[in-house]
C-alpha cells in the first residue's frame, strides 16, 4: 500500500517546474498570480533554479491549477515546456552523454533530484528496452498529470537530445485513453498505447545507442559529480527543519505566521516548535536565516533601496532591518552593499536557536 503526500518524506520539488506551469496557466487565460498567492507562494520565488516548494504546497497549487483552467491535460502541455537545461546539474549530465543510453542511465539514478516521488525501473522485452516509471505515495488525482508530465517529457527530451523523435519509441499507460487526449494525439511524436500493465516509456534497444549531439566528457564527469554531491545533500537534508524552511523560503506573505506553516505541513503549532526543538532548531531562528540570505541577494543583485529591502523582507521600516543586518553581520547594509562582500555569514553568536 502506498503512503500518501501527507506522510513520505518531503524532499520538495523543484521551484522552476511550478513556476513553469505558471507561465503555462496565463497563456491559457488563468490569472496564475492570484492562484500562486492563495497558495502562499510567492511567484517571484518561483524563478530560482535552487530552491524547492514543499510537497503539500506543489500538490496544492497543481490541484487549483487543474480546476480552474479546467484542461486535464495540463502535465502533456508542461512537458513541451520542459527544456534540458531547466532540470539543474542533472540536465546538464544528460546533455552532455555520450548516448541516450547513458543519458537515460542518469535520469534513473538521480531523478530524485526532480521528482522524488517518482521511480524508474529497466527492464528488457525482446528487442526493445521498457523504462517503468511508479510512484511512492498516493498522489490521488495528479497521479494523471505526473505521469503525463514524466512521460511526455521524456519523449521531448529524447528529441532534444538526439536531434529527432527516436525511431520505434513509444509511451505505455494504465487505464482507458482519458478524454482530453485526442487534442494533443496529433502533437505526440510517438505512439501512445493506453490500457497497457504498466506506465512505462519502451524504445528498441539498438536505438540506445544513438549519439547526444551535445556530448561533452569533461562536462558530463563535472555535472555527474555535482549531481552526486546534489543528491546527498538533499538526502541530508530531510528532516524536519528543512521542510519548515522550504515553507519560508517561498512564502508569500513573507515573512509567514507560525500557524500557517503548521497548517502547510499538516500539524500543529506545538508539534512544529516541538519537532524543531528536537532538532536544536526554532521557527523564528529559521525565518532570520531566510531573511539574512534575501538581504544579501537583494544587497548585491539589485538597486533596490533600504526601505524597499526592509519592506520586502517583512520589516516596519529601513532602521529595523539596519539593525537586524548589523547584529546579524556586524556590519551595515550599506557597507556590505559598496564592499562587495563575498557570500554573507552570520557572526557565530548572532543566530542562536530559540525555543
Amino acid at each position: 500500500m502506498r503512503a500518501s503526500v501527507s506522510t513520505v518524506q518531503d524532499l520538495g520539488m523543484p521551484a522552476i517546474y511550478l513556476h513553469l506551469l505558471a507561465e503555462l496557466l496565463n497563456t491559457i487565460g488563468v490569472d496564475e498570480r492570484a492562484l500562486l498567492l492563495r497558495v502562499g507562494l510567492d511567484p517571484a520565488r518561483l524563478k530560482s533554479t535552487d530552491l524547492r516548494v514543499s510537497q503539500a504546497q506543489a500538490s496544492e497549487f497543481v490541484t487549483r491549477a487543474i480546476i480552474e483552467s479546467g484542461e486535464p491535460g495540463l502535465g502533456i502541455m508542461l512537458a513541451r515546456e520542459l527544456k534540458l537545461p531547466l532540470h539543474g546539474a542533472l540536465g546538464t549530465a544528460v546533455m552532455s552523454s555520450r548516448s541516450l543510453d547513458e543519458a537515460l542511465e542518469l535520469m534513473t539514478r538521480y531523478l530524485t533530484l526532480r521528482a522524488p516521488h517518482l521511480e524508474v525501473s529497466r527492464r528488457e522485452e525482446g528487442d526493445n528496452v521498457l523504462f517503468n516509471v511508479s510512484c511512492s505515495m498516493d498522489l490521488g488525482p495528479l497521479q494523471g498529470f505526473i505521469m503525463d508530465a514524466m512521460l511526455f517529457g521524456c519523449v521531448s527530451m529524447g528529441t532534444q537530445l538526439t536531434g529527432s523523435p527516436v525511431p520505434g519509441a513509444a509511451i505505455l499507460r494504465r487505464g482507458p485513453e482519458p478524454g482530453y487526449f485526442h487534442r494533443f494525439r496529433q502533437h505526440i511524436q510517438v505512439p501512445v498505447r493506453y490500457e497497457s500493465r504498466e506506465d512505462a516509456l519502451l524504445i528498441p534497444r539498438a536505438n540506445l545507442k544513438l549519439p547526444v549531439r551535445f556530448s561533452d566528457a569533461q562536462l558530463s564527469a563535472s555535472s555527474r559529480a555535482k549531481c552526486e554531491e546534489a543528491l546527498k545533500q538533499l538526502t541530508e537534508d530531510a528532516g524536519f527543519a528543512c521542510r519548515v524552511r522550504r515553507v519560508i523560503e517561498t512564502s508569500h506573505p513573507f515573512p509567514p505566521k507560525l500557524a500557517r506553516v503548521a497548517a502547510t505541513l499538516f500539524v500543529s503549532e506545538r508539534t512544529l516548535k516541538r519537532r524543531l526543538q528536537e532538532e536544536n532548531a526554532s521557527f523564528q531562528n529559521l525565518v532570520d536565516h531566510v531573511r539574512l540570505e534575501r538581504a544579501g541577494e537583494l544587497l548585491k543583485n539589485t538597486g533596490m533601496n533600504l526601505s524597499q529591502i526592509a519592506d520586502v523582507l517583512g520589516y516596519a521600516d529601513a532602521a529595523n532591518f539596519t539593525r537586524a543586518f548589523k547584529r546579524w553581520t556586524g556590519t551595515s547594509p550599506s557597507h556590505y552593499r559598496s564592499q562587495a562582500l563575498q557570500p554573507i555569514k552570520p557572526q557565530a553568536s548572532s543566530m542562536r536557536a530559540t525555543a
